[in-house]
């Protein structure tokens, strides 16, 4: 076989960068259960007219299909396409299986999601996603939309990581100022204002313009509130201080107002009001959310979601909810490609036994089993080479014990420190900080 030409936007960590990534997902998925989120996991595919259904996801999905024509094969494969969120398909779940919930729903899902869009530093076509979403029968009280910093602020403090800022907006204040001001397309006004951070206010002006039919007058004050931010509940008065008035515009203010003081009593800073958020997906329609890491500002958001009433309906009946996004190879790759994440060793083993003879092998076989019912991770020297060559080998992987079993009684000895001890397998155990791979 030639030599393999890598593919741009699909990943593939090293096993110490991979043992991060189990650690960190191992501290998230703790941390949604200890808020009451329940695991769960959906299919890969969806029908194409469900992932194109909402938002501008035309250009990103890939779709699936068999390289052979097939007759007489399963129909309706031509017209599926791998998920690129975990939230359209978990709207189509709740609607598949609503009989069976039991609502307020509060789910946790960790799953591979695939987006066909221009690979760059911290951007790929294939990356790990952690959700959590809350879905309600009928209507979903707002407490919930404060809840989801709460969670998302104590998953990423347990994370050895730069600190985080959720910046905090909601759609009924865009929509409704975007209404008091005469503008008829507020969705188009949105998805204008979205783009503010990549072209800059004038580009964004003329957008108004083109999209939303804005005059000259419109798009300043749309421009005035995007530049409205707050750590507190001042940002409500910097927005009545603009003059307009809306029924949805008070509503709105008085729900961020909500998220705001929630969060701040929680976790002092964790959160900011920032009108210029305004999430490019059309399906959502309260509270929204994006996280940045402290230093890494200029890579955008980490973490992202918001509040949505519209996504899963059946009948009469509609599922509303608020659901935040950790994009979690994101933030890794941002982290790793800065060389800020670091682990102590790059394999699992805590001990490596080593072997006297061949012959003495089921010796050597039976410490690490009695090693390894007690939890320590712990392996076999591939080879009875002499012993100076069992402890390199153990030095190359970064393994920091070598037992040494013997006919008058066992030894253990710490490489690092070269201390040497007498030890039973059935009783001797390693420093905690050296049990598993620290993540620093």
């Amino acid at each position: 076989m030639s030599k393999p030409t890598p593919i741009s936007g699909f990943p593939e960590w090293t096993p110490a960068q991979r043992m991060i990534e189990q650690f960190v997902l191992d501290r998230i998925r703790a941390t949604f259960e200890l808020y009451g989120f329940a695991p769960l996991e959906t299919r890969s595919v969806e029908p194409l007219d469900q992932l194109l259904r909402k938002g501008e996801t035309s250009k990103e999905v890939y779709v699936l299909r068999r390289l052979q024509a097939d007759t007489d094969g399963p129909a309706g494969d031509d017209s599926l396409g791998l998920h690129f969120d975990l939230t359209v398909p978990f709207a189509r779940y709740v609607l598949e299986n609503a009989g069976k919930l039991q609502f307020p729903f509060r789910r946790y899902q960790i799953q591979k999601v695939w987006r066909g869009e221009r690979p760059q530093e911290g951007r790929y076509r294939e990356f790990l996603q952690a959700d959590i979403d809350i879905v309600d029968r009928d209507t979903l009280p707002a407490h919930y939309e404060a809840e989801m910093p709460l969670v998302i602020g104590d998953a990423l403090r347990s994370l050895p990581i730069p600190p985080v800022r959720i910046q905090v907006n909601n759609r009924k204040i865009c929509e409704g100022f975007y209404r008091g001001v005469g503008i008829s397309d507020p969705e188009s006004a949105l998805r204008a204002v979205d783009k503010l951070d990549k072209i800059g206010p004038a580009k964004v002006a003329e957008l108004l313009a083109e999209t939303a039919g804005a005059s000259e007058a419109q798009a300043k004050a749309v421009l005035a509130l995007a530049e409205i931010s707050a750590s507190d509940a001042s940002f409500a008065d910097a927005v009545r201080a603009l003059g307009v008035s809306d029924p949805l515009l008070d509503e709105g203010i008085a729900e961020l107002t909500a998220v705001v003081e929630t969060a701040a009593a929680h976790s002092p800073g964790l959160c900011v009001a920032d009108l210029r958020i305004a999430r490019g997906l059309d399906y959502y329609t309260g509270t929204v959310y994006e996280t940045q890491m402290v230093g890494y500002e200029r890579f955008g958001s980490v973490c992202s979601g918001g509040r949505y009433d519209n996504l899963a309906s059946s009948g009469n009946v509609s599922f509303p909810g608020v659901g935040i996004s950790i994009g979690v190879t994101r933030l890794l790759g941002l982290l790793f490609g800065a060389d800020a994440l670091t682990v102590s060793r790059s394999v699992p083993t805590c001990v490596l036994v080593a072997v006297t003879n061949e012959e003495d092998r089921p010796a050597s076989n039976k410490v690490a089993e009695a090693l390894r019912s007690r939890g320590i991770p712990t392996e076999v020297s591939p080879s009875a080479a002499k012993f100076g060559k069992q402890i390199r080998y153990a030095e190359r992987r970064g393994i920091p014990y070598v037992w040494f079993p013997g006919a008058e009684g066992d030894e253990v000895k710490d490489i690092r420190s070269g201390e040497q001890v007498a030890a039973a397998a059935g009783e001797w155990t390693p420093p905690r900080a050296d049990l598993k791979p620290l993540v620093s």
